[in-house]
């Protein structure tokens, strides 16, 4: 066996050993198979490599743990369909290294938070579940049975059902997600926060608003086939490497396509296809004919003076607007009435480069419009996102081939986890299907989201904390508040495959329990399970693992769930049921031993799902229906119901002080969330280590500093608190004046709980205010000083639009 990795990694050696090169200016291609398989041989070995690369989203294979990018149809799938973060995610899932508990027993948690998450998630799989016990130092074995009968009597001892926490990551099967939030509602709680209020839940908000739905509107086939994408604020070089190949397709289609970003990625150059020779031999293919480099937060600005030119140019789909919207007059009186300094003072941005591509949405006849997290965390991204749905909708760019809205997620489910019910506030009508299924009034009030699920554990109201994967204590803002209030728990529980820092911050007693991957075959029940998922694009489809088990007592998030439910509600009846101690009928043992019957109930309860077993059979599974992609249809509400709604948008300006950055946290290409599985970002020219803030090299000058100083960043908030993030190297980076960038988790300490974005709670990770200061030693830490007199903030401009 192989045993965990004993040494320090090679993020704890000195910063010497940090190398900066030269930036890529092309993705993929044989340095990202050579890369992928290196890593996949040493830690899975030959043979599994090839067994799970060659299952890898193929129909009778498995789902990818990696990014939600859809599947090609099942007829043109390459027998290698994956890239090479995807081939990452199956290492860190796949590896034969092990944490057995020799090693909690070597290892104090006083030991274990001094290592980074690269080192605890280097460890190896999780085998066996683990306790804390209050007063403890180290975690020690527990029986199953004994840890559900744990947290059932947690849970029973609560005050309120409202004092309990079900996070959920976005990795979380279908069937899993549907028991988990039938559960949580049955104990009486919506308090189901999950990864999604952290990245798209601006985009789940403003497309519910305007389109009634909150799902992007396109196909697959609509990407490859547009006359015109915008990528705006995404990397799919590093964050959805598959999308290249789509990307592709739609320039040899005779697309173009267009970068909104403030960094020049890679993979939006030139993608190097590893799929075919051209990608091997020759330059590959030129993907973005035009970048726009936008100042960080300036991406409001931008759409709104993209609509002027629009509405300059008669560019307008007038029958579309007159029959299928609401609100074009209103808009439109705005956006006439649109300072165009005030523009490019937020852009960053020259009217003639605006108006460059204002002129290529004029000569589209279908357009795409992609977007991620470099649009969805700012303060104003809701705003931000109805603006450019306002640009779609006043072309017709909704419900017809080759056109739409693509908002590109970032985690494997995080889109069916919300489809299965996983959310704080969910609509009347989902909680009156449950309670006509299962014949329990579910709770209405709506529950907590990340950022208040941590106000609550922090203020003492949530005394349980339970996570059904994820690394909640490294994704959520303000590290140092958020770690703080999950020691302030009675019980913090983790459902987990691999070590993370959320398993070294716990409550006052803390459970670890070993879940298995999607690479591994699920035989709960005495037979062969599989599960369901739900890419970016409203496909569901099927998911089945062909590896054994990285231990024989890892359990499937389905059983986890049951389980608990039976050891909270009582023993089962003679019908399956769990009606001891006040829960409703549910029949959780049966659910736990047969997947196909919580299907059965998801078809009965969940719009659009009718006969979900039987579609999921077909090869490629079933899409959802989607009315303003099918049909044009808009289920809205409010003024306007029945219609897309024309949004206006004031706009706003973040205003940074002199001597500060506004800084966005990103990943670097050797991470997948707050997964890190090495240390190099090739990309951007990094090797051996991720403490680097990217800096333009005049502000470099212009601050006093010199590429290559070793920096504090310093983030400060309205209410005159700073934040400190030790010990970055500076590295001179081509992007607009006044911006810059460093990767998370590292940087999440810098941004306080409250700046978040209005409308959807989404923490503010693309738009923080930093000062560089020599070094101050330490650890990362929250401070107010006493004479504070922060003046930075967003500025909304008066409508029409107040100057500066």
């Amino acid at each position: 066996m192989v045993r965990p990795l004993r040494s320090a990694p090679h993020d704890d050696i000195d910063e010497a050993d940090l190398e900066v090169g030269s930036e890529a200016h092309a993705a993929a291609g044989p340095t990202a198979v050579a890369v992928a398989m290196k890593r996949a041989v040493e830690q899975m070995g030959p043979v599994t490599t090839a067994r799970t690369l060659l299952r890898l989203n193929q129909v009778e294979g498995f789902d990818c743990q990696g990014c939600a990018w859809p599947d090609p149809d099942p007829s043109h799938r390459h027998t290698a369909e994956f890239c090479e973060n995807g081939a990452k995610a199956v290492t860190e899932e796949a590896t034969k290294r092990r944490v057995e508990p020799s090693f909690f027993a070597e290892h104090s948690l006083a030991s274990l938070e001094d290592r980074t998450d690269y080192w605890l998630g280097q460890q190896g799989r999780i085998v066996e579940p683990m306790v804390k016990r209050a007063g403890a130092t180290h975690y020690e074995p527990i029986a199953w049975d004994d840890a559900f009968a744990m947290m059932g009597a947690h849970l029973r001892g609560l005050a309120s059902p409202d004092e309990a926490v079900f996070y959920t990551s976005g990795k979380t099967s279908n069937e899993a997600a549907f028991a988990y939030q039938l559960f949580a509602r049955a104990f009486g709680t919506n308090n189901l926060p999950d990864c999604s209020n952290m990245c798209h839940e601006s985009t789940s908000v403003a497309l519910a608003e305007t389109i009634g739905i909150g799902k992007g509107s396109v196909s697959l086939h609509d990407v490859e086939t547009a006359e015109l994408i915008v990528v705006a604020g995404q990397n799919p070089g590093t964050n959805h490497p598959r999308m290249l190949s789509a990307l592709e397709k739609a320039k040899r289609n005779g697309g173009r396509i267009v970068s909104v970003n403030p960094l020049r990625e890679a993979g939006l150059v030139r993608f190097k296809n590893p799929q075919n020779p051209k990608g091997w031999l020759a330059n590959g293919t030129e993907l973005a004919d035009l970048h726009l480099p936008v100042r960080i937060n300036g991406d409001l600005a931008l759409w709104q003076g993209l609509a002027a030119y629009l509405l300059e140019h008669d560019a307008i789909d007038h029958d579309f607007v007159a029959t299928r919207t609401h609100g074009y007059d209103a808009w439109a009186e705005h956006i006439a009435r649109l300072d165009w300094a005030e523009v490019e003072r937020a852009s960053g941005l020259s009217r003639a480069q605006i108006e460059e591509l204002g002129a290529m949405l004029v000569a589209s006849k279908a357009t795409v419009f992609c977007w991620a997290m470099g649009i969805t965390q700012h303060r104003n991204s809701v705003a931000t996102i109805k603006e450019m749905v306002n640009v779609a909708l006043a072309q017709g760019n909704i419900g017809k081939p080759g056109a739409g809205l693509c908002p590109v997620r970032g985690h494997s489910n995080v889109q069916g986890d919300r489809t299965m019910g996983i959310w704080e506030r969910p609509k009347p009508a989902f909680l009156d299907a449950l309670q006509a299924e299962f014949g329990f009034d579910p709770p209405r009030e709506h529950g907590l989201d990340t950022v208040d699920a941590v106000k609550a554990m922090r203020d003492g109201r949530a005394r349980f904390f339970f996570a059904m994967g994820g690394n909640f204590a490294s994704a959520v803002s303000d590290t140092e508040v958020t770690e703080d209030a999950l020691r302030r728990t009675d019980l913090t529980v983790h459902v987990s495959t691999k070590l993370n820092r959320s398993h070294v911050v716990t409550g006052r007693e803390a459970l670890i329990l070993p879940v298995l991957g999607r690479s591994e075959r699920d035989l709960t029940g005495g037979h062969e399970q599989r599960i369901t998922v739900e890419d970016s694009m409203s496909a569901v489809h099927a998911s089945k693992g062909p590896l054994a088990p990285a231990g024989p007592l890892l359990r499937s998030e389905v059983d986890i769930v049951c389980s608990l439910a039976e050891a909270t509600f009582g023993a089962a009846d003679g019908e399956g049921g769990a009606g001891g101690a006040g829960g409703p009928d549910i029949p959780w043992s049966e659910f736990r031993d047969d997947y196909t019957a919580i299907r059965r109930r998801i078809a009965n309860v969940v719009p659009g799902c009718a006969a979900y077993d039987e579609k999921v059979d077909q090869p490629g599974g079933f899409v959802l229906p989607h009315p303003p992609r099918d049909s044009r249809d808009f289920p809205t509400t409010g003024d306007g119901a029945g219609k897309a709604i024309f949004s206006v948008c004031p706009l706003e300006v973040l205003e940074v002080p002199e001597g500060r950055l506004l800084l966005q946290t990103l990943r670097s290409h050797d991470q997948f969330n707050t997964t890190i599985y090495g240390l190099d970002d090739r990309y951007r020219g990094i090797k051996n280590g991720r403490r680097v803030v990217f800096v333009h090299p005049d502000d470099i000058r212009h601050l006093g500093w010199s590429d290559g100083d070793l920096v504090d960043l310093v983030s400060e908030w309205e209410d005159g608190s700073e934040r400190t993030a030790p010990d970055f190297r500076v590295v001179a980076y081509d992007q607009p004046v006044g911006c810059a960038a460093a990767y998370y988790p590292e940087t999440n300490p810098l941004i306080p709980l409250d700046s978040k974005a209005e409308g959807s709670n989404t923490p503010t990770s693309k738009s923080v205010v930093v000062r560089l200061e020599k070094p101050r030693g330490g650890r990362p830490g929250v401070t107010r000083p006493a004479d504070a007199d922060v003046e930075h903030g967003h500025k909304r401009a008066t409508d029409p639009i107040q100057q500066s």
